[in-house]
């Protein structure tokens, strides 16, 4: 057994939230829900892609459209009440303990090794703009226009 198989006894606790089984109608085989459920909690557990099931638990387009199929008609949210309904009546929800999935955080760019940019708070930044480049300690007086050109000739017009 591997680590993601349900075993008999589990099987049988969810055996009533089940849609019938279909075993003599006409076609291929149909797939027991306990091989089809185990092989959905397998792909749920490893996080593998469909086509990656295992032999064991049937053909991944088995497994596949057997989960689209019920998810179109509203099965797991109906099997997930049930479920929350049946633990409710049993006491078994732990209410004081909860927990986040950090697959499904978004991290900040920086938090992924990103050149980190610097941004000035406001004040910083009216100093900054409003300040002159003659305006600093140490310089004697405003430069004019012909500042550029100082130590030349003028030019010809």
């Amino acid at each position: 057994m591997a680590r993601h198989d349900l075993t008999d006894e589990e099987f049988e606790g969810l055996t009533p939230l089940l849609p019938v089984e279909r075993p003599n109608e006409p076609g291929c085989p149909y797939r027991s829900h306990h091989q089809g459920l185990t092989g959905l909690f397998w792909i749920l557990g490893t996080g593998a892609p469909w086509r990656d099931l295992p032999s064991r638990y049937g053909p991944w387009t088995t497994g596949y459209d057997r989960f689209r199929r019920w998810r179109q008609q509203g099965l797991w949210q109906q099997f997930l009440d049930a479920l929350e309904a049946q633990a409710r009546r049993l006491d078994r929800i732990d209410f004081t303990f909860g927990a986040l999935d950090g697959r499904r955080v978004r991290a900040h760019q920086a938090a992924a090794g990103a050149k980190k940019k610097w941004k000035a708070p406001c004040s910083v930044v009216k100093q900054i703009s409003s300040a002159k480049p003659w305006d600093t300690a140490g310089a004697a007086t405003r430069p004019n226009s012909m500042s550029s050109v100082k130590g030349r000739a003028p030019r010809a017009r």
